[in-house]
């Protein structure tokens, strides 16, 4: 009880010191949180938009099969399924129709698809909350599109995707295949790529290898390789931003080097005083290591807040385009928060950790020296 009471009484001074200098301590919490701020909203976001990858791919195909030739994509010889098909370990094989449309009036690329059920008649379709917003042109429910010839038509839309899979939906328009060939001009007995379901995930190796062997013209492209690329293009952009915004923090480091180590005659006053009327090294340094521990666990908790608000609550609108990607339509979605103990531990050691410390050493060097030299000085 005594080690608890000695304890409050250091603390109770401590934060009567700190309000006694509370806008030079209201400064210094104001611009660290700021730089906390700016350092979590990046980790939250890229590590927020990666798991959203991954939950998006959890449900894709294994194996997708695209057609080269001259070393860009081609259309693919529905054919190919039947050789595809008689491959040992492969469960089914399915003929994709998937393209972009280019929209004038609004300058953006728009996604189409044939699902592999579409209930709905010919000239009809299904839009992403996207198209509803982007489009611009939409008269009576019904959109107009131009087919590879040139020729105007209207198709009615007939649905629109829930806005809770806008990550991946915000652009597109499904439609029936005799739609969708009108438009593009692919030709009947062909699709734009294959898709590959394998019975046993250890045989993805051994199921490519044949595939490349049975037809040499074509490209495998695995689900675990799109995750890795999805991962190395997020913590690209998120690492480029960090390194954009290092400034602001070695602006920060040479702001609080100079709060921290820089103590005023009053300080430098106080701390004499108080080694005058018996108070240990150790308590000195105990005070002060309070009084950096209060500013930077402050500092931290408020712009970790901060930054939990701009990302997941306010959809992170000073990052999104630096790393969502330069597009013109941008989808409507909120993030959903995600947890990294170990990021946020690393983001802890390097923001609190050190500011606390250089609170020690001026503190340290004072305390040390004959308590009325430096009242003489102070």
């Amino acid at each position: 009880m005594k080690w608890i009471e000695r304890q409050r009484c250091f603390l109770d001074f401590t934060l009567s010191c700190l309000w006694r200098r509370k806008w030079k301590n209201l400064s210094l919490l104001l611009v660290y949180t700021l730089v906390i701020f700016l350092a979590a909203s990046v980790i939250f976001f890229a590590g927020a938009i990666r798991k959203e990858a991954q939950a998006v791919l959890a449900e894709s195909p294994e194996i997708i099969i695209q057609r080269t030739v001259a070393g860009r994509h081609a259309l693919m010889p529905t054919a190919y399924a039947r050789v595809l098909e008689k491959i040992r370990g492969v469960r089914t094989v399915r003929a994709r129709l998937w393209g972009y449309y280019y929209h004038p009036a609004t300058g953006a690329n728009y996604t189409l698809m044939v699902p592999e059920d579409f209930p709905h008649k010919a000239d009809e379709v299904v839009v992403g909350e996207g198209v509803l917003r982007t489009w611009g042109t939409i008269s009576e429910n019904r959109l107009c599109l131009s087919a590879h010839n040139r020729e105007a038509f209207l198709v009615t839309i007939a649905g629109t995707l829930d806005r809770d899979t806008a990550l991946v939906s915000s652009d597109l328009i499904l439609m029936a295949a005799p739609t969708f060939r009108r438009i593009t001009g692919v030709p009947r007995g062909f699709a734009t790529d294959l898709t590959v379901r394998v019975r046993n995930p250890a045989e993805y190796d051994t199921v490519t290898r044949k595939i490349i062997h049975a037809l040499p013209d074509t490209r495998p492209i695995r689900r675990d390789e799109i995750l890795r690329t999805y991962a190395a293009v997020f913590d690209w952009r998120s690492g480029y931003l960090i390194a954009m915004l290092s400034g602001t923090g070695l602006a920060f480091l040479i702001f609080a080097w100079d709060k921290a180590t820089g103590l005023s005659a009053e300080e430098r006053g106080e701390i004499g005083l108080l080694r005058g009327v018996g108070w240990d090294i150790s308590d000195i340094l105990m005070m002060k290591f309070q009084e950096g521990t209060a500013i930077s666990l402050t500092a931290f908790v408020l712009g970790v807040s901060a930054a939990h608000i701009h990302v997941f609550f306010a959809s992170a609108p000073l990052f999104e385009h630096a790393l969502k990607g330069w597009a013109v339509l941008y989808p409507d979605f909120r993030l959903t928060p995600v947890a990294d103990a170990g990021q946020m531990g690393t983001l802890f050691l390097l923001t609190v950790v050190p500011y606390t410390l250089m609170t020690l050493i001026p503190a340290w060097a004072v305390a040390i020296t004959d308590p009325d030299t430096v009242m003489r000085q102070g």
